[in-house]
């Protein structure tokens, strides 16, 4: 069973956990562990990880299993004690129809495209790209056939060598800004230069391929799989609220922020 992470915030100064404490000392060396935006973040979420990891481990203790590794006590008690019971195969259906975007082929995008390479923090660079962007683009509308031999002559791109062809591509094989743009975009000439880390994109849309549905035949096992995990995660929030109650918390609460 997966353990999951519940959400609840530290009171300050020391944190009991049935008859175990929770030092400020230990919740500052587990820090390091949970990168978060702010260190208030980084805390709480340290504490939270190991107040549930004593949670589990006294109820580990209760029922008698072995202690010497942790990860696999904890895994042993989490299949005794968490019953999840598994979808029925109507709520896998209405699963499946309710959230269409879930289940169906990424969209995709025939590309062509001529980068006029220039460094983020090269004003001057970026602006004279941009400038000849614009003039390439003009040449474009007038002689749209002419997109291979600008590419070949003006693109920074290896593609350059195959006229700035890059063939077919889908969601997360481009950088993340054109990603967003092409989502967009209809089939044809953009016209004006795209930016991107790596400088301004001259992109030509040869041809565009539609997100389609899967079949619920072929998708039935990860429907089941994200409804058990659903379930699951509902069981293990029930079971840490339970174990709060008969174990003893001081220093927050696991349901003020669940």
């Amino acid at each position: 069973m997966q353990r999951i992470d519940m959400v609840e915030r530290p009171g300050g100064g020391v944190i009991q956990v049935g008859e175990a404490l929770i030092e400020e000392s230990e919740i500052a060396r587990e820090t390091q562990h949970h990168p978060a935006g702010d260190l208030d973040r980084a805390r709480r979420q340290a504490a939270r990880a190991l107040v549930i990891r004593q949670l589990l481990l006294q109820r580990a203790a209760q029922c008698g299993l072995d202690p010497t590794d942790e990860e696999a006590c904890i895994s042993a008690l989490l299949e005794q004690d968490l019953q999840v019971p598994e979808p029925h195969p109507a709520d896998c259906q209405r699963y499946y129809h309710s959230h269409p975007e879930r289940f169906q082929t990424p969209p995709g995008w025939h590309l062509q495209h001529i980068l006029l390479a220039a460094a983020p923090d090269d004003a001057r660079a970026r602006d004279r790209q941009y400038r000849l962007g614009q003039k390439l683009l003009r040449q474009l509308d007038a002689s749209e056939h002419r997109f291979t031999e600008l590419a070949q002559r003006y693109s920074d791109c290896p593609s350059r060598d195959q006229g700035g062809e890059l063939g077919w591509l889908g969601p997360g094989q481009t950088v993340a800004e054109l990603d967003r743009v092409l989502a967009r975009l209809p089939a044809g000439l953009h016209g004006r230069p795209l930016a991107s880390r790596y400088g301004w994109h001259l992109v030509h849309i040869n041809a565009l391929r539609p997100a389609r549905p899967l079949p619920f035949e072929q998708v039935n096992e990860r429907v089941r799989h994200e409804l058990l995990e659903q379930a699951s995660r509902r069981a293990l929030h029930q079971y840490l609220l339970a174990l709060e109650n008969d174990i003893g918390v001081r220093g927050f609460r696991l349901e003020e922020d669940s």
